[in-house]
């Protein structure tokens, strides 16, 4: 009686041992995000328009495809690249068939925003990322993009924050970091980010897996298969166009989320076109942000030149980074290899 109880007891232990290793191999694999093959000379863009009308952008959107081949690239436009159907740049059903296309060919190596605005979210549902996982490919742009980013986060895959066609239509001189980086970034090049330190930056060093993306869409994600989990990374925020009152509403939102307890730092990039309320907010962006997660004791890192910006530095959603942050000389941004 007494080796049968032993032996149940070893074999119920076993079971726990095997459950609990099971359990930490599959976080690991979560963790370590899949990285789509780097693009080649000889390799093929697709350029798509997920989101909003890309109305009498036909010479812009050539510009950034005159860009990609002078790499040694090919870009191909899909169908309703230049659709029309309201707001958007074709119905739900054609921009998730031009996208779906593009996920689904394997001699597509990247596939790049034309633009955002607003739209991407109405089609995520529709998208079949089956073939997408046999053939790995790079979700690139920013902004309304941030959608596809936070879904694709959760599948597994690195994804990258970074210009889209649209952006050519910037100033050349102030677009010139913009485009090296993004040239990096889908080249596979080391990134890296030597930046002036400001007073608002809340010192310290911090490494982790980057997230993030514009406010208004991460907290569009809560509650869905889409929203991402900050535990144990580093999140980096943008935003264009908005009131002080409704950015604050959508960081309690996150922080209600649970997004800030066990993040390791914090990124703010570009929060551009900040509209004018009737009644003054009464403080900075900056401190505005602070209020947010003064209870935490993370990193800050102000004034990250990526977003609605010229400006605009790649950054690869996914990755590890280290940051390094001081309120005075330099504070740096190092991507893992």
């Amino acid at each position: 009686m007494k080796v049968r109880i032993v032996f149940i007891t070893l074999l119920f232990m076993t079971v726990l041992v095997t459950a609990q290793q099971a359990k930490n191999s599959s976080l690991k694999i979560t963790n370590e995000l899949i990285k789509p093959p780097y693009l080649q000379k000889g390799d093929t863009i697709a350029m798509v328009a997920p989101a909003g009308i890309l109305k009498n952008r036909n010479d812009v959107i050539n510009q950034a495809k005159a860009l990609a081949e002078s790499w040694g690239l090919h870009v191909v436009y899909g169908k309703h690249l230049f659709g029309t159907a309201g707001h958007f740049s074709g119905t739900d059903e054609d921009r998730a068939l031009d996208f779906q296309k593009a996920l689904d060919n394997p001699n597509i190596k990247a596939i790049w925003a034309g633009r955002g605005g607003y739209g991407t979210v109405r089609i995520l549902d529709r998208l079949d990322f089956t073939k997408f996982k046999e053939s790995p490919k790079w979700i690139i742009g920013y902004s309304d993009i941030t959608a596809l980013h936070s879904h694709v986060h959760n599948l597994g895959y690195e994804t990258i924050h970074a210009m889209m066609g649209t952006s050519l239509g910037d100033d050349p001189t102030k677009i010139v970091s913009t485009i090296s980086s993004f040239k990096k970034s889908i080249f596979g090049e080391n990134l890296s980010y030597s930046l002036v330190s400001v007073k608002e930056n809340r010192i310290g060093n911090a490494s982790g897996q980057l997230i993030g993306g514009n406010i208004a869409l991460l907290a569009s994600m809560l509650g869905s298969k889409s929203e991402m989990n900050a535990d144990g990374k580093i999140l980096f925020i943008e935003e264009i166009g908005e009131y002080k009152y409704s950015i604050d509403r959508m960081l309690w939102s996150l922080k209600r989320a649970g997004f800030f307890e066990k993040c390791k730092g914090l990124i703010v990039g570009d929060i551009s076109r900040i509209k004018t309320n009737s009644t003054k907010w009464g403080s900075s962006i900056e401190q505005l942000i602070y209020d947010v997660v003064a209870e935490y004791d993370f990193p800050i890192l102000y004034k990250f030149p990526s977003g609605h910006e010229p400006d605009n530095r790649a950054l690869i959603f996914g990755r590890e980074i280290t940051m390094n942050v001081t309120k005075e000389g330099i504070s740096t941004v190092v991507f893992k290899d």
